[in-house]
């Protein structure tokens, strides 16, 4: 099951009460204190692990908590240090304060381990109160309290291109015929109800990873449809590929302005990202040239044919405000998905 959110409060452990204790042998007459010291509380630490894909192991929890220290002991013995909780989660996920919202960690790169909560200092023994006026203190501390927090996990998926789109594009049909994903695929809307990511190959050495979100609808920057929950998936990708359908019965300008109104409401960094715009579906399409024209136009974009684009860019000459290409595109038939790949890699590469 694909989690992308949950709360819980994390805690970790108390630290050990010190000993109140004193030495006790044959032969030996009023032994002097000899408590140990109480172990520190076990630590929260996050982890972040490339095979987790999902928050599902943190789901129905409302509350996760390291282990307490130990007592101390007699002959000076400290308690056993509490054992840590560790939490796996995948990359992308942030970690907030669930009652300020405040970002508190990220966790973005595979084997990062970050502490998150100290455990408490355990306490000290009656062996370090003793002094020349109290020679058998029968006192020791108590070990220190652990430190709670309530947090809300939200996982981003970290991708190199983000599909956008509105619902039953072809978003899922490009990412299985251009990469190793399966993903469920029908023709009506909300095909796709939780984002997947997928290898894309573009040569024996080169290659990149497009995370296939699901569809936006207009509205979905104020909650409409399934929302923000959506739309933070393509925070954390580099570049954005707008999934335009020449076979709707909206008109592809309308598509584009609603999809980049969505995206720049919910985020203006990530209306900066470089861009550019696959026109889908065309074995499908009437009236396919005459309607590109008319796009193109719209959105004062003049048509520069570059093989099989319609327009592209000279990234010596880069405009961000402009896609870096728009090309016709059929993942039914493979028409242009090869151009597609390499001129995607192309813009990574860019920078």
């Amino acid at each position: 099951m694909f989690i992308d959110s949950v709360k819980l409060t994390l805690s970790s452990g108390h630290g050990g009460a010190g000993a109140v204790s004193f030495r006790r042998e044959k032969h030996v007459i009023l032994g002097g204190p000899d408590g140990g010291d109480g172990g520190d509380g076990g630590d929260v630490y996050f982890v972040c692990d490339n095979n987790t894909h999902t928050l599902a192991n943190y789901k129905g929890k409302k509350a996760m908590r390291a282990s307490d220290g130990e007592a101390g002991m007699g002959k000076r013995m400290t308690g056993k240090k509490g054992e840590s909780l560790e939490l796996i989660v995948p990359p992308g996920t942030a970690v907030y304060d669930a009652q300020t919202n405040e970002l508190l960690c990220d966790m973005v790169e595979e084997g990062q381990r970050t502490l998150f909560l100290k455990g408490g200092k355990g306490g000290l023994g009656n062996f370090h109160f003793k002094n020349s006026i109290n020679q058998a203190p029968e006192y020791a501390q108590k070990g220190m309290p652990e430190e709670s927090v309530e947090v809300r996990l939200e996982l981003k998926l970290i991708a190199d291109v983000g599909l956008v789109g509105f619902p039953n594009v072809g978003k899922s049909t490009l990412i299985s015929a251009v990469s190793n994903a399966k993903p469920q695929i029908a023709n009506y809307e909300f095909t796709t109800l939780t984002p997947k990511l997928g290898l894309v190959e573009v040569d024996q050495f080169s290659g990149f990873v497009m995370a296939d979100i699901p569809g936006i609808i207009e509205g979905a920057s104020d909650g409409r449809g399934l929302g923000v929950q959506f739309l933070k998936h393509i925070e954390r990708n580099k570049i954005l590929l707008f999934m335009i359908d020449s076979a709707n019965y909206r008109s592809m300008s309308e598509q584009f302005s609603v999809l980049k109104d969505e995206v720049a409401k919910f985020s203006s960094v990530l209306a900066s990202r470089d861009y550019a715009i696959a026109l889908t579906r065309v074995d499908a399409a009437e009236n396919l040239d005459e309607n590109i024209k008319e796009f193109m136009k719209n959105i004062n974009l003049e048509p520069n044919q570059v093989g099989k684009f319609i327009y592209k860019q000279d990234l010596y000459s880069f405009d961000a405000k402009k896609p870096y290409f728009v090309l016709p595109i059929s993942s039914a038939t493979n028409e242009n998905i090869d151009e597609l790949k390499f001129a995607l890699l192309e813009l990574l590469k860019k920078d």
